[in-house]
């Protein structure tokens, strides 16, 4: 990872990443840790199928850590306080409406660490996100997505 690399995140994806790190650092670790203990006492390790599983747990939740810290470290608090309130921005969550279908869909654009478009939470750097972000409400947008253009009209920003 790029050490000059931001994560823009709201206060409370920054709050919900230190939890995350905090159960994987006292009560995850501590689990791989004595799951790799008992299956070393299953004898032969290199036929030892826990053990590996073990182990490839372990080597997983570390990097895991070890990306929530570098997060964390060079976390950008999101702060539209200056954002003019009709303008896309990160931290904000927009309404639209697709050319041609009269469903309006919403999704809040969030940082790559609070992605969860499931939940309605799109990473800022989604091709969604970058074709919206600073277009205000009301304007009419060509959208360049891996599926083709996307032609949406902005009906709300929030």
């Amino acid at each position: 990872m790029a050490e000059d690399k931001t994560y823009p995140m709201t206060e409370d994806g920054k709050k919900k990443l230190e939890e995350e790190l905090e159960n994987l650092k006292t009560v995850k670790r501590p689990e791989v840790i004595n799951r790799i203990k008992v299956a070393r006492g299953f004898g032969d390790l290199s036929e030892n199928s826990e053990y590996t599983s073990a182990k490839d747990e372990q080597a997983q939740l570390e990097t895991r850590i070890i990306t929530v810290q570098q997060m964390l470290r060079y976390a950008q608090i999101i702060d539209n306080d200056d954002v003019d309130p009709d303008e896309v921005a990160v931290g904000k969550t927009v309404s639209f409406v697709e050319d041609g279908d009269d469903e309006e869909e919403s999704y809040t654009i969030v940082g790559e660490a609070e992605a969860d478009p499931m939940n309605g939470k799109i990473s800022n750097e989604s091709p969604i996100a970058v074709g919206l972000v600073g277009k205000r409400k009301g304007e009419t947008v060509h959208i360049q997505t891996p599926g083709g253009e996307m032609v949406v009209k902005i009906t709300s920003v929030k």
